[in-house]
């Protein structure tokens, strides 16, 4: 039987719910609000984020001609646009419900850390690669409504991510590699900080803003499959999709072990969320996704004196 939430002005547990980090209960294996929730922030990112890339790329706009003779700086508007489209993206209610990973590399590395279960990570990547799909699917559309947004966007590929044909290929995994471990070592240093927990899910826009005149030549610094797999499935482009899955994934896995071997010094998080922290891997609610919720030591106590207003309202 499932209790009501304790609606106080200071609690607002629901005792049926299971952390995120807890092993999938019979009754209540998925958290399908946070998948929904997930799937929407992601759809935002990308949204946002490839109208960005196509407007600061395209050479048939304004921005991009003017950029086309300064390519590092154009590079590094288009990370930081894009970084800032996920601060965006988590920003919204649903972003802020979710915890706004926006990216399968992130939610692999707080599944390595054991700060989520496996079923409840498959369900986030799964979400993050419909929302990249859905947000990529209103860029496409726009070109219908405006015809000179549809040649931006096919010359552009869609925003979609590419390895440079005159290299190797392998240096574009190791690029992805290397892009991803660093972004996952410095979300993990900031989120395990109280102090600099705030600035987390603005870092995006700094790091990327940073690192892409540096590297986006040679693999596009996707460091997100989800965010290469959208524009991909409309520029029809598939050759180098492993690399964007393969390097990503690599590049989280050892990042955690760095991080567990205390390279970056001893980093412990709470929970597997990057915004709207102090749920302790419960499920936020749409309504207020800033409460606080109690920390799990109380979780008992509060049951038992539920219990006993219930018993008491129910014998009045």
């Amino acid at each position: 039987m499932k209790l009501p939430p304790i609606h106080w002005p200071h609690f607002h547990i629901h005792f049926h719910d299971r952390p995120l980090a807890g092993e999938p209960h019979p009754e209540r294996p998925f958290h399908w609000r946070l998948y929904l929730c997930e799937m929407v922030a992601t759809a935002v990112l990308m949204v946002i984020g490839l109208a960005c890339v196509i407007v600061l790329s395209a050479p048939g706009t304004l921005l991009g001609k003017l950029l086309s003779s300064h390519p590092a700086l154009q590079a590094a508007l288009c990370g930081l646009c894009f970084g800032m489209a996920g601060t965006a993206a988590a920003m919204t209610p649903f972003g802020k419900v979710s915890g706004a990973h926006l990216n399968p590399s992130v939610t692999l590395a707080f599944m390595l850390s054991k700060k989520i279960v496996w079923i409840d990570a498959l369900g986030y990547i799964i979400s993050q690669i419909i929302g990249a799909v859905l947000g990529t699917t209103a860029v496409y559309c726009v070109g219908y409504l405006i015809s000179s947004w549809k040649i931006d966007a096919v010359v552009t590929h869609y925003g979609a991510t590419t390895p440079y044909s005159g290299i190797s290929i392998w240096y574009a995994l190791g690029s992805e590699t290397l892009v991803t471990g660093l972004l996952i070592a410095t979300l993990y240093w900031l989120a395990a900080h109280p102090r600099h927990k705030w600035i987390t899910p603005w870092i995006g826009g700094i790091f990327f803003f940073v690192m892409n005149p540096l590297t986006a030549w040679i693999s596009g610094n996707s460091a997100n499959f989800a965010r290469t797999f959208g524009p991909d499935l409309f520029a029809g482009n598939w050759d180098g999709l492993w690399i964007y899955l393969l390097g990503p994934f690599i590049g989280s896995s050892l990042a955690v072990i760095a991080i567990k071997a205390d390279i970056f010094g001893k980093l412990h998080l709470g929970e597997a969320r990057l915004v709207n922290f102090g749920h302790h891997g419960r499920v936020p609610h749409m309504e207020d996704p800033h409460f606080v919720h109690a920390a799990p030591e109380h979780y008992e106590e509060y049951k038992q004196h539920l219990e006993t207003i219930q018993k008491i309202q129910k014998e009045s």
